[in-house]
């Protein structure tokens, strides 16, 4: 069964960094290739996808509002997709969750639908 589990959330202010991770339990991305991306929810708003990238080849995608801050990455001897945050600002706040899919990402890695396995979210909160 595949597990996603998450780690690197906290509280920074604005302006800081944060590097996020996600372990793959269960499956190994390197044997066959999926697409894990990022997304986050913030109260009362709907999950948005942050950033993906596809392990099969490195290709990466971005929310414009995260372009030039955020970069996603992979380490296939550790089974682990990172996001690392910089210049974080306080509309970053919301919890973030990693996610994994056998679909191609170009098509769906805006689409919470389209991914079958999810971790269990970590909290951001940058202040002011």
């Amino acid at each position: 069964q595949v597990q996603l589990v998450e780690s690197g959330g906290g509280s920074v202010q604005a302006g800081g960094s944060l590097r996020l991770s996600c372990a793959v339990f269960g499956y190994s991305y390197t044997v066959s290739s999926i697409c894990m991306g990022w997304f986050r929810q913030a109260p009362g708003k709907e999950r948005e996808g942050v950033a993906a990238i596809y392990t099969g080849g490195g290709s990466t995608y971005y929310a414009d509002s995260v372009k030039g801050r955020f970069t996603i990455s992979q380490d296939n001897a550790k089974n682990t997709v990172y996001l690392q945050m910089n210049s974080l600002k306080p509309e970053d706040t919301a919890m973030y969750y990693c996610a994994a899919t056998g679909y191609l990402c170009g098509g769906s890695w805006r689409r919470p639908s389209d991914f079958g396995y999810w971790g269990q979210g970590t909290q951001v909160t940058v202040s002011s």
